[in-house]
């Protein structure tokens, strides 16, 4: 059955691809972006040709939202899924990015997502029935030298994930997230850096580390042809097309080996969740409501 779908950061490699499978799959699509008559001019008429609506929208802007979302859900006649792909990267010495960049990194990571989802949810709650798709990452699940400030927001974005999968589900409204590992897209070329040079010269030499390393991540990620971007797209189709009320909740896609080390937490971390709710006596809050 086709959808009525929002997928935010459409000008991104995870997002353009996605726009497509869905499209190719049946699915009519809003992709949202910002700079849709500059920067991202191209991506849009590109999109726009393969038969993608195209809204401009800034996720971290609460007026861009408010007005975006508006306009999205009227040109589509509503909306069924939301697929949260925009997002920040950043990569370096923790400690030298400054305040202010951390913050610009929630406002887009976190606060963003929540900007989108209050834009959909009073329709999918009023339709009892919606899905919420957050793009993760298996950053937000381990913690690696280097990716801190990203890694932080990607652990907030699955708590946020999580409770509102708990509090939409008595709606209809489901949630779920998709985990990749790391692409070799434009997304690494794009991390933030950090600002504070007189604080990074402190460490001297092992200043250098951060970027040698992610020039050998990036080599080993174009070595390793299973590790395409368009198995992102494929997992995001795929969580769309399945049945609600049978759709896990967190998805990886990975195929360099972190998956293996990941998917145990995950696991874990279920049944954990699952054993609390019912001691609290709120288990039915992990299982979709279904008409």
């Amino acid at each position: 059955m086709s959808k009525k779908i929002i997928i935010t950061g459409a000008s991104g490699a995870f997002g353009g691809l996605a726009v497509n499978s869905l499209l190719k799959a049946g699915h009519k699509v809003v992709a949202t972006m910002r700079d849709i008559e500059t920067r991202n001019k191209a991506a849009a008429d590109e999109l726009s040709a393969a038969g993608a609506l195209i809204v401009n929208m800034d996720v971290g802007n609460c007026d861009s939202v408010e007005q975006g979302m508006q306009q999205a859900i009227e040109m589509l006649g509503g909306v069924d899924v939301v697929v949260n792909n925009a997002g920040a990267g950043a990569h370096g010495i923790q400690e030298a990015f400054t305040p202010q960049q951390m913050l610009d990194l929630y406002n887009i990571n976190v606060v963003g997502v929540h900007r989108v989802m209050r834009g959909a949810l009073p329709t999918m709650r009023h339709q009892a029935s919606g899905l919420i798709i957050n793009i993760s990452s298996l950053l937000g699940k381990i913690s690696l030298p280097f990716y801190g400030p990203y890694s932080a927001t990607k652990f907030a974005l699955e708590s946020l994930s999580e409770t509102a999968k708990a509090e939409l589900s008595q709606f209809g409204v489901d949630v779920a997230l998709i985990e990749p590992g790391g692409f070799a897209t434009s997304f690494i070329a794009s991390h933030a850096k950090p600002a504070d040079t007189k604080r990074l010269a402190q460490f001297g030499e092992f200043a250098d580390i951060p970027e040698q390393s992610l020039s050998d991540f990036e080599r080993m990620l174009k070595a390793n042809p299973d590790q395409d971007p368009q198995r992102v797209a494929d997992m995001i189709l795929q969580v769309i097309e399945t049945q609600a009320g049978t759709r896990k909740f967190r998805n990886i896609v990975d195929f360099t080996g972190m998956a293996d080390a990941v998917e145990p937490l995950n696991e874990a971390l279920k049944n954990t969740t699952d054993g609390l709710y019912e001691a609290f006596g709120i288990g039915h809050l992990r299982k979709l409501k279904t008409s």
